[in-house]
């Protein structure tokens, strides 16, 4: 029997510890394949790199598990996978596991959501696992749900368009309450810069953040971590347009302005900019 395909990333380095769990809670009945970021790349969210060229460069695995580095995001890292170092299509991307929770609205900050969105962009179902806990939990202690809930979801494929993000709880090495289906919640964290000097005197800033509380869902991941549950939240990333706006505002706005555009908005336009970018 032909053994699911696999291709795992994260964002916090392919020498990160997540990484590993998620391999070893993986490896028993999937190929894998890894392509991860070279270096941490948390808060890339799913942004990708112009800036600088992309190197892939191998990278030696246990159980001569394929796996390479990119010097760039992680959703650099599924794009060079998918069209440049595998030979097939994946049958499901895992990304993490991340250290520290991706709950609540953080998810469009988080690289290792990122990766998997980009992942959900090109047609691969994908599922994001982060620790609520920075400190990592011993892998025996968690391999069970990672395998388990991937097994499912490939069994069970996503729908089109859709990932999932599943969040362990606090000191889940402990005591999981149990697995919940969650919404997704309304909490993330906002910025919170200290100002710090540099020795030459100038001024620098550490971004650094709090969580942003909100008055939550009771079926929400960020509530329902809060009680001890592993949470697994769809997310579905298809058509994002603002239905009622479109459908309330759209034709208003296309009598309004749509005759005096065509008449004379776009040569106006034209006549005033600068030159070379006309």
């Amino acid at each position: 029997m032909t053994k699911p395909y696999i291709l795992i990333t994260n964002d916090d380095g392919i020498h990160a510890a997540g990484i590993k769990h998620l391999w070893g809670a993986l490896k028993d009945f999937a190929d894998l394949v890894i392509v991860a970021p070279n270096i941490e790349k948390s808060g890339s969210g799913t942004g990708i790199t112009f800036s600088v060229p992309l190197q892939i460069r191998p990278v030696a695995w246990e159980d001569n598990t394929q796996a390479w580095s990119v010097n760039g995001t992680p959703a650099d890292c599924v794009k060079m996978a998918l069209s440049v170092l595998l030979n097939r299509k994946p049958d499901l991307v895992v990304s993490g596991v991340n250290a520290g929770s991706n709950a609540g609205r953080t998810i469009f900050y988080s690289g290792t959501v990122g990766a998997i969105i980009e992942a959900t962009l090109q047609g691969v179902s994908g599922i994001a696992f982060s620790f609520y806990d920075f400190e990592f939990p011993p892998i025996g202690s968690v391999s069970g749900p990672l395998a388990s809930i991937t097994r499912h979801f490939l069994a069970h494929p996503l729908p089109s368009h859709t990932f999932l993000n599943v969040t362990f709880p606090e000191r889940c090495h402990e005591k999981i309450e149990g697995f919940r289906m969650a919404q997704q919640g309304q909490g993330h964290w906002v910025e919170d810069p200290e100002k710090r000097i540099h020795p030459e005197g100038v001024p620098y800033y550490w971004l650094g953040g709090r969580w942003a509380h909100h008055d939550e869902n009771p079926e929400s991941d960020v509530a329902l971590l809060q009680k001890g549950y592993l949470t697994a939240a769809p997310i579905h990333i298809g058509d994002l347009t603002d239905q009622s706006l479109f459908r309330d505002q759209g034709q208003v706005f296309q009598s309004l302005y749509s005759k005096s555009f065509k008449d004379s908005a776009c040569a106006d336009m034209s006549s005033s900019l600068p030159p070379g970018n006309s």
